[in-house]
């Protein structure tokens, strides 16, 4: 009988694609998401691309006693936990949402874990616990010090799940700290769909692209960098769900490791711009802003560490990520709101039974 994994946060944007690598690689899935910023529409959508058949349970991670009843019920065997606020602007406005949901609901998502013992964790954190690069590439040793609520949340997390290791040597962790994540799986069914104006960058320039919006803003062209734009770490999104599986199965050992998930090269807002131009057949008009508070000139990944412990690497160029999220914009120019279905295949009777 297949393991049965559970997705925290699976109808989110990494989430489905994290569904789909699990269920491709042979894994059962139950996904939980309380759709404050996703739609169920993308694991229907899922299901139609493996051809195989996911539990969806409509839940926030704070409700211990939800969590705990499905881990026991759907014989859970590892999580998955992607379920959190992400915006690093709303984060300023409001912290407290952010600790709430995102401390406060891996500690309930955690103490379930323990009670129903399901001991093996793979944690969505981020680069962002880096703060200001003092060098470059960054790697897992680099000094923590993030600059916003956000960043914050993801660290003291990351502390509590060391602690926990440090009290109990049966839990088996993975933190993976991600750069930027982009594209879309290549079917074009499963995307990016951002509610409201979409605070990350390629969403916005395909948005652009397909008529959504009249120009894009870049903040800042005076960086000490080849163009004088932004420089950041993209990862097509697909290799970045592929990490997520390397990271569950090498999770054999008692403790906590700490990888992270980029591609080590860097791309300016110019160099997406200029590509995203080239694969749509699309002009990107833009305008130029004041730089943004806190913004840095560069920022990317050394990916060494993982290629090391995980043999895993991202495989995918920046012309394929942003052909991917072209694609998916053509066909989903309103995202997920208003789009037909793909026909999704019926429930396997095994899934059935959990249900």
């Amino acid at each position: 009988m297949s393991e049965m994994i559970l997705v925290t946060g699976g109808a989110g944007y990494i989430g489905s694609h994290v569904c789909i690598a699990l269920l491709d690689a042979g894994f059962d899935v139950v996904a939980v998401d309380n759709l404050s910023n996703s739609n169920k529409a993308s694991l229907e959508r899922v299901q139609s691309i493996c051809g195989r058949s996911l539990i969806f349970r409509h839940a926030d991670i704070r409700n211990e006693e939800l969590i705990y009843d499905m881990l026991r019920a759907c014989a859970v065997t590892a999580v998955i936990h992607l379920a959190g606020l992400k915006a690093v602007g709303d984060s300023n406005v409001r912290p407290m949402m952010y600790y709430e949901n995102n401390v406060l609901g891996t500690m309930r998502l955690v103490s379930a874990m323990k009670r129903a013992h399901v001991k093996t964790l793979v944690f969505s954190s981020s680069a962002t616990v880096y703060g200001m690069p003092r060098y470059l590439p960054l790697d897992e040793k680099h000094p923590l010090g993030p600059t916003n609520p956000y960043g914050r949340t993801k660290l003291v997390i990351e502390e509590m799940l060391k602690d926990l290791c440090r009290s109990d040597d049966g839990w088996r962790i993975g933190s993976l700290r991600y750069f930027n994540p982009v594209g879309a799986h290549e079917s074009g069914l499963v995307g990016e769909d951002p509610l409201g104006v979409p605070s990350n960058l390629l969403p916005f320039v395909a948005q652009v692209a397909i008529g959504r919006r009249e120009t894009l803003q870049i903040w800042g062209n005076d960086y000490d960098t080849p163009d004088g734009t932004g420089i950041r770490d993209f990862i097509h999104v697909v290799d970045l769900a592929s990490g997520h599986l390397s990271a569950l199965r090498q999770l054999g050992q008692p403790g906590l490791i700490t990888v992270n998930l980029g591609t080590g090269n860097g791309s300016s807002v110019l160099d997406i711009v200029r590509t995203f131009e080239s694969v749509s057949g699309r002009s990107i008009p833009y305008e130029i802003r004041e730089r943004r508070a806190g913004d840095v000139a560069a920022c990317y990944a050394d990916p060494t560490f993982a290629k090391n412990a995980l043999g895993w690497a991202s495989t995918r160029s920046l012309e394929q990520m942003c052909a991917d999220h072209w694609r998916w914009q053509l066909q989903n120019p309103n995202g997920y709101q208003g789009s037909e279905l793909p026909k999704v295949r019926e429930r396997s009777r095994h899934l059935r039974r959990h249900a």
